[in-house]
């Protein structure tokens, strides 16, 4: 899609063999000198560089660092002279919860002013910050929130692993002191889940960023109390706002950090509309969200069809996220446009269902997606992930939900299951989850 010249990788991480699912694309690749692969299938393809093994026809990173000289340096130089902030710098996947992955690309002015305002919200100007960053660095969240602001604001980056595991988290954090860590929610529920998670000295911490999803009131809860996180704040954004557009202060009350994703960014425009009637709707009142301002992407890389979709005349961008905006600017997320559940005319977003269901004991996880039914047009069904040790029943779920919520909203269907269809930066894929459920209910 991007047509790289060169790639980057070691010769294996986790189970992915990159330099064999490469020969799959480019079976060139073993016959080829290094930096002068010709491929047929990948015709912009010529230079790969290897960083452990060296392999046929790769560079190793070391012979790559040793070919440098001062000519370079000059080329180099004079290469910065002519850049400006308005060029693309990085194209960032967005993780597909809505389909196949698109190229946001982002400009050295998007992500270097995102991570300035992250920084100065967070307050990390003043003291010493040792961040924890469990996430994944091509997302989001730990490239712009964790590495770009450490470079801007000069605080320390702890990675744990090399990909996410919730012991190891907790293991950096108590030996490296962090004060802040920053995760999606699935990743704060996985360390409050670990069998010894009460071994751990956590005390150093002080506060982080949770992003990525939406994250219900008991997590967040739970995560100022047991992780001793009293200045945790929520983000909220899109890859193709650089991402941060809305983000908590660490001082908010706990009101404020369990129900809304925090108050607007600066030199950022927000507005709420309908999406029927494209008309601007009352405070306080759901519609789509929409965002305007520095921090809009250039566009997906080389389709203006599906730019101009997401981005309007005026330079709006539609988050395609149905939301709220209250007077002082803060933000509550009612769900994605297209997970809203539509069962017999009724409107329902499962982010409030979520934050229900989450409240009973015996649930570690939910998500609630709307399955297809002939007679309601949408039914709701409920997919639980049980906590270790305990069993539950479709009954106990139902009896719990009886006269605590509105009858049409109870789940018509309830699932247990082991785990959710996810997408490599751990997002869960509600339209695979949907099918998934189809399937499994023979609808």
């Amino acid at each position: 899609q991007v047509g790289c010249k060169a790639l980057v990788f070691p010769t294996q991480f986790k189970t992915q063999k990159y330099y064999d699912i490469l020969k799959q694309s480019c079976p060139e690749l073993e016959k080829s000198s290094p930096g002068g692969i010709k491929s047929k299938r990948l015709p912009d393809l010529s230079v790969v560089i290897t960083v452990d093994s060296k392999l046929p026809g790769t560079f190793h990173m070391d012979e790559v660092m040793q070919a440098g000289d001062s000519s370079h340096m000059k080329q180099l130089r004079a290469v910065q002279r002519t850049l400006s902030c308005n060029e693309p710098i990085n194209i960032q996947f967005t993780s597909g919860t809505t389909g196949s992955p698109k190229g946001a690309t982002l400009s050295h002015r998007n992500i270097v002013n995102n991570a300035n305002l992250i920084g100065l919200r967070l307050g990390i100007t003043e003291q010493d910050y040792r961040v924890g960053l469990p996430a994944p660095l091509y997302h989001c969240l730990a490239s712009v929130g964790g590495c770009m602001v450490m470079a801007l604001h000069g605080s320390s980056c702890i990675f744990s692993s090399p990909s996410f595991e919730g012991k190891a988290a907790l293991e950096a954090v108590s030996r490296e002191k962090c004060s802040f860590l920053h995760g999606t929610p699935t990743m704060f529920i996985d360390m409050l889940s670990q069998p010894d998670f009460d071994s751990y000295h956590l005390s150093t911490l002080r506060g982080g960023v949770i992003a990525g999803s939406p994250v219900p009131p008991e997590v967040m809860k739970m995560i100022i109390t047991k992780m001793h996180m009293p200045e945790i704040v929520v983000a909220y954004g899109t890859t193709e706002n650089s991402p941060v557009t809305f983000m908590g202060f660490p001082n908010d009350s706990i009101a404020r950090k369990t129900e809304t994703v925090g108050c607007i960014f600066p030199h950022t425009e927000a507005k709420i509309e309908d999406p029927e009637t494209g008309k601007p709707v009352p405070l306080n009142t759901p519609g789509e969200l929409q965002i305007r301002g520095y921090c809009v992407m250039l566009g997906y890389w080389g389709d203006p069809a599906k730019t101009s979709e997401v981005i309007t005349a005026e330079r709006w961008y539609k988050t395609g996220d149905i939301a709220s905006l209250d007077e002082h600017g803060y933000c509550k997320i009612i769900g994605r446009c297209k997970d809203m559940i539509i069962r017999g005319g009724e409107n329902i977003y499962p982010a409030e269902l979520e934050q229900f269901l989450h409240t009973h004991p015996k649930i570690e996880e939910v998500q609630v997606v709307g399955v297809k039914d002939s007679r309601m047009g949408e039914e709701i069904c409920a997919c639980i992930r049980v906590r270790a040790g305990q069993d539950c029943t479709e009954e106990e779920i139902k009896a719990f939900c009886k006269g605590k919520i509105s009858h049409f909203k109870i789940p018509r269907y309830v699932v247990f299951v082991g785990q959710y269809p996810l997408t490599v930066s751990g997002k869960i894929q509600k339209y695979k989850l949907r099918e998934q459920m189809e399937k499994h209910l023979h609808l």
